[in-house]
């Protein structure tokens, strides 16, 4: 069988085409060719397959954003093996329960988590060298800089399937427990290629890779330029949270695709100086992961009005599924967010409340099928079962998400299913209470949770930010959500935040303000 379906191809073709060209590029500067990249990834491989790493192993990633993070999750596939990145600043709990639940046969681990030093077999060590760490003297354990002194080794190309599991993202959903995400060579490269098809990618563009490598944005950042010769631009954690370096970073690379969640390009659009920049390089600006505040994207379109702007849509279990591209400009009297569009062309689409069909114009839990959809979560088999539906001959997951066909539109997100509140009788979607509080002019950043109490029932909680000459207060807050909002939607308690908690991928973090509430009572 050919491996027309192998991420590992796209690196070593493009190797073949342009040996020369430089692939990714470090914060700092420093970069590697194609033909180095490939060349270091097979001796990677040749270094796993010598450690006992076989045809389905997982091998743990517990690294910041780097060219030898990349170089390692090549050689991992290469390896046949599939790689499991881990948010490398996480706590050693979260990290040891992510490896130690798929099994890892090997870990590449950062020296300065000296406290994850027996969570493999095998332990490759990168970064600057720890202080008689555990790590730096555990049994098993080898630098990266002699692994690279290895011989390279021929990829075994003839024993690839598409099928083969290609990386593990773990996710924590909304119960806070990770489960292992399983993506197959055939699972990714169905996106990547539809991206190809609608973005047409050229070994000229220059790839923003904002997204840390246990995201599952990292995908289109990482594969998409590299099937085609384009840069990988790093960004480093450090770099990613400061607009105005970031912003910069930007100008200075000649970026012409970015891609990243809102939040970000909220931030770059409020406090990067855009104005002061010449980021006209931009062709595309992609984002995903969360709804985008209308203010917001209007704010960034205003400071790159040439780009052409896509919001993409979709979970870890389907990558993106979705996409619409927005038009310019934006209104000055649109509020609400933009739909989340059509389904992709390698995907498929089906709308059930309560396992019917519904209508256009009607609300429904949304389903996706397609080749770019899961296997399966690591070792939850019941789980699994769960979220998928047979129907018709066809595997159909279960997103969570409630959406609404729109004629002309495609489909309107209208939020979770787990971020959907009962009180008095009524189902308030939380997030419909975060899209009327962005309306407000001062508020920069809103969100919502709902807090169960024996006494007073279902109690509703806006975290908001804003600068803090500028804030409303509660009563003007109150009356304006009386204006936008039925009486039963209204929030109880409104607390003001420098800064809404985020996910280590930009997400925010619910649970952290559930948490933080629930520390108050």
């Amino acid at each position: 069988m050919t491996d027309n379906s192998h991420l590992c191809r796209y690196l070593e073709e493009t190797a073949a085409r342009f040996p020369e060209r430089l692939a990714v590029i470090e914060t700092d500067g420093t970069a590697l060719t194609y033909s180095e990249l490939n060349q270091r990834a097979n001796r990677i491989a040749g270094f796993l397959r010598a450690r006992g790493v076989r045809h389905g192993d997982r091998v743990g990633m517990v690294l910041p954003k780097s060219a030898d993070a990349l170089t390692a999750a090549f050689g991992i596939m290469k390896a046949g093996a599939a790689y499991v990145p881990v948010d490398w600043m996480g706590p050693v709990e979260r990290v040891r329960s992510i490896l130690e639940d798929c099994q890892v046969r090997a870990a590449f681990i950062d020296r300065r988590r000296a406290d994850l030093d027996r969570v493999a077999e095998t332990l490759v060590l990168l970064g600057p060298e720890t202080k008689d760490g555990p790590v730096s003297s555990a049994p098993g354990s080898f630098s990266w800089e002699a692994v690279l002194e290895l011989p390279a080794c021929e990829p075994d190309v003839a024993g690839r399937r598409p099928d083969d599991l290609a990386y593990i993202l773990y996710t924590s959903g909304s119960t806070g427990i990770p489960k292992g995400v399983m993506l197959t060579h055939r699972n990714a490269t169905s996106y990547v290629d539809w991206c190809s098809e609608v973005f047409a990618p050229t070994e000229h563009d220059r790839f923003s890779s904002h997204a840390p490598f246990h995201f599952d944005l990292s995908i289109l950042d990482i594969y998409v330029p590299i099937k085609h010769g384009g840069s990988v631009h790093l960004i480093s954690d450090e770099l990613g949270k400061n607009p105005k370096d970031l912003a910069r970073f930007i100008a200075e690379r000649q970026l012409t695709v970015w891609y990243s969640t809102p939040s970000i390009l909220g931030l770059l659009a409020e406090l990067g100086d855009l104005g002061r920049l010449d980021c006209s390089s931009l062709r595309l600006v992609l984002f995903a992961g969360e709804v985008f505040p209308v203010k917001q994207l209007r704010r960034i379109v205003e400071c790159w009005p040439k780009p052409d702007y896509y919001n993409l849509y979709g979970p870890t279990e389907t990558n993106v599924c979705t996409f619409a591209l927005i038009p310019k400009p934006i209104p000055a009297e649109r509020t609400e967010p933009y739909p989340i569009g059509w389904p992709c062309s390698h995907c498929s689409s089906l709308l059930l409340d309560e396992g019917q069909p519904v209508e256009s114009g009607r609300e429904g839990l949304l389903y996706i099928a397609g080749p770019s959809v899961f296997s399966s979560y690591w070792g939850r088999a019941t789980e699994t079962a769960t979220v998928f539906l047979e129907r018709d001959g066809v595997r159909w997951y279960n997103t969570g998400d409630v959406v609404r066909e729109q004629a002309g539109e495609g489909f309107i997100y209208l939020g979770r299913r787990d971020r959907m509140v009962k009180r008095r009788g009524y189902r308030i979607e939380l997030g419909e209470i975060e899209s009327c509080l962005y309306r407000h002019t001062a508020l920069a950043e809103a969100a919502v949770i709902g807090v169960s109490h024996a006494k007073a029932g279902m109690r509703i909680i806006s975290y908001l930010v804003a600068p803090e000459t500028a804030r409303p207060s509660i009563v003007e807050l109150k009356s304006f959500c009386n204006q936008h909002l039925p009486s039963y939607m209204n929030p109880d308690i409104f607390v003001f935040l420098d800064t809404l908690p985020r996910t280590s991928t930009n997400k925010v973090d619910y649970q952290a303000l559930t948490r933080r509430f629930q520390s108050t009572e």
